[in-house]
């Protein structure tokens, strides 16, 4: 057996440790792997070509990076921010269960990557949360982490559990391609509706949890005051 093919697992190691740039770390892994286990310079480079047509779709990912820092850099934040407090009533529990409910049925519908932390959490959701939970209380800085933090597992939740319910998502047709090969044949369908109670009771404890990080967020601030110095401001 040739185990030369392996040194690209050595030169990920080095290169990660190196805190070289990851995308060149894995193509100079594959490349070495690649000549190691003797394969043509010009079947190399088909298979770069290739891997890079398959997967063209991540540039439009890679392109949003720039695209939203060149939002925030001319105040995308900070107008999210002034267009929540807009809305009177628009608590901090009440604007992410909403977009909960809405990242949840759009996977369902398989929009998966229509929103996300680069695209909707770090420039809109984020500073809109922090905006609408400054209506009750003044955010410390870690306040306005646990902010943040509970904005980013907002998406995580309703990607997550919403994904599953779509029936052409990999993870559903992997199921349905295992029972198939052990003689057990399932619809992608019925495993995708399968998921839909687990998606409805995730919708329900993570909006539970909002609203008690919500109350907790408050009862802090409610403290901080009164344990303030009469004539002082709350922190």
């Amino acid at each position: 057996m040739n185990y030369w093919p392996l040194i690209g697992i050595a030169v990920v190691v080095v290169g990660f440790a190196l805190k070289r740039n990851p995308v060149l770390v894995v193509i100079a892994a594959g490349v070495a792997s690649a000549l190691a286990a003797g394969m043509p310079i010009g079947d190399l480079l088909a298979l770069l070509g290739d891997a890079f047509v398959a997967n063209r779709t991540l540039l439009l990912f890679v392109l949003t990076l720039p695209v939203i820092g060149l939002l925030e850099r001319y105040g995308l934040r900070e107008h999210a921010q002034t267009w929540i407090l807009g809305f009177r009533k628009l608590s901090l529990a009440r604007l992410l269960i909403a977009y909960l409910g809405g990242r949840q049925l759009l996977s369902m519908l398989g929009m998966i990557d229509l929103a996300g932390h680069a695209q909707t959490v770090r420039p809109l959701v984020a500073p809109m949360s922090e905006a609408a939970a400054e209506r009750t209380v003044d955010l410390d800085d870690v306040a306005r982490e646990r902010v943040r933090a509970l904005a980013a597992a907002t998406d995580n939740v309703g990607r997550f559990f919403g994904e599953d319910v779509f029936l052409a998502f990999g993870a559903v047709l992997l199921i349905q391609g295992f029972y198939e090969r052990n003689g057990i044949h399932l619809e992608p369908l019925h495993i995708a509706l399968w998921a839909l109670p687990t998606a409805i009771l995730a919708f329900v404890l993570h909006a539970l949890r909002i609203l008690w990080v919500q109350r907790a967020l408050e009862h802090a601030g409610v403290d901080t005051a009164a344990r303030a110095p009469h004539g002082d401001a709350a922190p």
